[in-house]
Formats: structure tokens, sequence, C-alpha cells
């Protein structure tokens, strides 16, 4: 189906024009709404000189701006960027410079760090910010979205095709975020079997107007998905699940904007009657099922009752989190190893405590390639880099070397081998063995170890440093510094982690400190990572 997103979408809300397709606390929108808003979006972006292939940023929270802005911009044939609202005003600056980035739509909150980039980016023709910015620094000056809704005449539909693009930028294995560049009909192909598998079809549909009967029939037979995002829509495992919702006439349902809170996410599940959530790991379902127990011994048990899907995929979602869930309601979890650069690579789905432990299992179109370079065959047991044959995007924005390295050919086929090592065993379960190049996946957050020791070693007391990922059970990785500063007092811990603090995203924050006087190195001078890892640790 070579049509874009945004086409499919136009068409099914002139056919579901009632049918509610986004809602949030304290407000819903039908599609025909939903299709209206972001046609008046599109018409301001348009108007300030964006064109086809230009890009967006969104810089938001969860919301429906989010969405909007996505759609607006698939309306252009623009293309929208994902920006980390946890970075910092200077990261922010060099993402938006390595995206060329256009224009950009901000939460009000984040205007501070907005002035930085309207100040160094001539690039940028257009800030348009949702809801009110802080009083004590209101940001840079920006159009306001309501008045963009208000005021601004919605642009005519034009069709797109599915070459246009998205991008979705991802911390890898190196310091400078990448952005992985998918054309929409590769991505449509990539999540074709979560999207429309549970409505029968092992294919996406043929053309235009079999996507929009597909969905038609899904939304008026009481089929269509009603998908919560736990997660943040800026990343891949939020934002593709929901933008496939919409593509089957489904709902998205959002929680309100800040911190996870569990508590105000299971009351949105009862109240929307949702039948599907999107968690990212034990980051996320822990405190989910800690709610639900606290919930039970208070005897004020949280309804369940039209959850049916538990979609996971970013860091690990252990056993003991599956459990508490099956032992709750009837439901499927489905965790996935993916990665913005392609997959699913495999999926571990279980239907009741009887499925556990779970075991992960390749798709069809997983492969292993060992250190020489060979290709294991498929079911052939062995370890090697996770490579993906399947639908894949066309590379990383403006970094040939960096997409040749990812995206290889073997044998004249070309595979995703972001760099995940992993085993699989002689009963076909893949085990993941970690991420290469040492990146630390905390929470599903990517941090390279090498930024935040350049922060560390500014600080005169610190004489040598690593960061390391310490296992943890909740965040599947802590970020855990290990520094040598011989003779320091005790509030040096305090003082790096808020030195880090004010130049890195929170998540990057080491979250324990462990002082020594120096750091095993071996004769050559490199650090002993595993001895590090065992001090860290400690």
């Amino acid at each position: 189906m070579d049509v874009a997103f945004g086409t499919v979408w136009e068409a099914v809300a002139a056919r579901l024009p009632d049918a509610t397709a986004v809602c949030e606390p304290g407000a819903r929108w039908s599609y025909a709404e939903f299709d209206d808003r972001a046609s008046r979006l599109a018409t301001a972006l348009e108007s300030a000189g964006v064109r086809a292939g230009d890009t967006v940023a969104c810089y938001l929270y969860n919301g429906s701006a989010y969405l909007e802005t996505v759609f607006a911009a698939f309306k252009l044939g623009a293309v929208p960027v994902n920006a980390n609202y946890r970075y910092t005003s200077a990261e922010l600056t060099s993402l938006l410079d390595d995206a060329g980035a256009a224009a950009i739509v901000f939460s009000g909150s984040l205007a501070p760090n907005v002035a930085h980039a309207a100040a160094h980016l001539p690039s940028l023709r257009l800030l348009v910010r949702d809801g009110a910015a802080p009083d004590a620094d209101p940001g840079p000056d920006a159009a306001d979205l309501a008045e963009i809704r208000r005021s601004t005449p919605p642009r005519p539909h034009t069709p797109r095709p599915g070459s246009d693009r998205l991008f979705m930028y991802t911390g890898g294995t190196t310091g400078r975020p990448k952005g992985v560049v998918w054309q929409q009909v590769d991505l449509l192909h990539s999540i074709a079997v979560a999207i429309f598998g549970p409505l029968g079809r092992d294919a996406p549909p043929a053309d235009l107007d079999d996507a929009v009967e597909l969905a038609v029939s899904a939304r008026t037979g009481g089929r269509s998905p009603v998908t919560l995002p736990v997660v943040p829509l800026m990343h891949g495992t939020g934002l593709f699940n929901t933008l496939g919702a919409l593509l089957v006439g489904g709902r998205a349902v959002l929680t309100r904007p800040g911190r996870l809170d569990p508590r105000h996410v299971w009351e949105t599940v009862a109240a929307e009657r949702v039948g599907t959530i999107v968690v990212a790991g034990n980051a996320v379902g822990v405190p989910l099922v800690e709610e639900l127990a606290r919930a039970d011994a208070a005897g004020t048990p949280h309804d369940l009752s039209s959850l049916r899907v538990v979609l996971s995929s970013g860091t690990a979602l252990g056993d003991r989190t599956k459990q508490a869930l099956h032992e709750r309601t009837e439901l499927t979890v489905t965790d996935a190893i993916a990665a913005s650069e392609g997959g699913p690579f495999a999926f571990a789905v279980t239907h009741s405590v009887d499925d556990l432990p779970a075991r992960f299992r390749p798709v069809p179109a997983t492969r292993l390639i060992t250190e020489d370079g060979r290709v294991l065959a498929p079911g052939e047991p062995g370890t090697g880099m996770l490579a993906y044959r399947g639908p894949l995007p066309l590379g990383y924005h403006g970094d040939a070397e960096r997409t040749a390295a990812t995206f290889r050919f073997v044998d004249g086929v070309r595979y995703a081998v972001p760099g995940d090592l992993a085993e699989l065993t002689s009963d076909g379960v893949i085990r993941f063995l970690g991420r290469g190049a040492g990146v630390i996946n905390t929470g599903g957050e990517k941090v390279h170890p090498q930024e935040v020791e350049d922060v560390l070693l500014a600080d005169p007391a610190v004489a040598d440093c690593v960061v390391v990922g310490v296992p943890d059970p909740v965040w599947g990785e802590q970020v855990t510094a290990v520094v040598a500063a011989p003779g320091a007092g005790p509030e040096l811990p305090d003082r790096l982690r808020d030195r880090v603090r004010a130049v890195l995203a929170g998540y990057k924050v080491p979250r324990v400190v462990v002082v020594v006087d120096e750091l095993p190195r071996t004769p050559t001078g490199k650090i002993e990572l595993a001895r590090a890892r065992e001090v860290a640790g400690r």
C-alpha cells in the first residue's frame, strides 16, 4: 500500500467522523476534530514556509498536541522528528541542528529550553507553543497552538505517498543521537503483524480503499484497539503502536503529562475501557504492579476487566511482573526485543502464569551474524549479533558511515544490525546478552558512558572515572559512576550528580557515585571494565 499514514487517517476521518480518535483527561476529539485540528496546524506550518521533506520537531509531553503535530507534518509531506523532553537546552539545540528542523512545536513548560535553539538555529521558521510558558522564563516568542486552532483555516487534503518519511532519533550506542529515517511504507510493513494481525490480516491492506474498509469494519464491529501508551510518544514503542491504532480506526487514550502516576493509569484504563497498554519493561511495569498490590490490600482493587493486551519493548519486563498481571485478569503479555533501527527481532508471548518463565523466540526475519561475519541459518544454535532482514529504515540521517555500519549487506541481503549480542539455543530460544559498545539501557533510555564521563572529569577533584551500567530489577540498568578522587570529601557524590544534571538529561545522572583512590586499569592503560562493574555494584 503506497499511501502515507496521514492520507489513511484523513480517509478514515471521512468515514468515521464522529468516532472518538483521541482522548485525554477532560477532553476527547472525534476523528473529524482530530483531522481539523491537524489541518489548521498544517496551514500554519505551510504559511511559515515548511514544505515537503522539511523536518518538524515534536518537543512535547504526551498529549493530543503530539499526535496533531505528527498528523500536520504528514499532511504536508514534512518529516516529524521526536525531541526528548528530558533534554537540556544544549542537547535540544544539537538535535534540532542535526535534523535541520524547520519548525518546532513544544509544550509550554519547556519554553525556556527552546530559547537557546531559537537563538542559534536560523533554520527554524516557526515556533509553536502548546500551553502557557512559565512566568519566570517565558522563553522565545512563539505562535500559540490554541490560537492557531481558533483562527487558522484548515489545509485542504492532499494525498501523500508512502515514500514520505519519519525520523526517530535514538540514543543508540554512541553519545550523539542518531536520526533513524523511515519511509512510511516500510514502517507500515514493520508494524503490520502487531496492528493488522489482531484483525485477522497477515499483511497490510492492498490499497487505501482496503485500509479504510478495514478500519470502518473494525470500529463498527467493536474490534478496533483502544490503546494507552504509558510510555512517552517521543519513543518509538509508544508512537508506532499509537499510530498503528489510529490506522485501523482505534482510539488513542492519553494520561495527564508528567511523571508516571500508576494510580492514574489504572483509573484511566477503567474509565476509558482500555484494551491495550504499552509499557517499557520493569521501569513502567513494576510501579504499575505495585499500585495494583496497594489497591488490592486497601480493598479497592482496580478494574482491569477491559484490559486484554500488555505490550512491552525497550527493556526487560520480568516474569514476576508478568505473573502479577496474569494473576489479576485474563490478558496476553507481548514482550519484544526491538530497536528503532528495525525489528522486532523476537517476542516472548505469555497468556497465563502457565506460560512462565517467558522465553523469547525469533521472528522469521531475524538472524544472528557471528564474529567472523557468517549468518547463522534459521534455527541454527550459536552466538552473534542480532540482525533483521525485514522492512528496514533508509538509514541514519546525514551519516553514511554509521548507516553502512548498522545496515549491512551480507551475501546480497540488507540487514539491520544495531549492536545487540544474543544467543540462540538448541530449543529455539533467544537469550539477549546485552548491547554493544558499552551503552547503558536504563528504563528504555540509552546512555553513552563517554558523555557522562566527560562531565565528571571536568570536576577538579576527579582524577579518573568510568561510568557503567549496573543491573537493576526495575530500570534494567542503573547509571553508576566510579570516580578516582583521592582525599575527596563526603559531599563529592552529590556535587558530581548536580554537575551532570546541569548539562545532561536527568536519566543520564549517575544514581550511584562510588569514590575510590584509583581505578582498575590494565598495564596498557585500559579500564578493566569487569572489575569496575564489581566495584560499582558493591
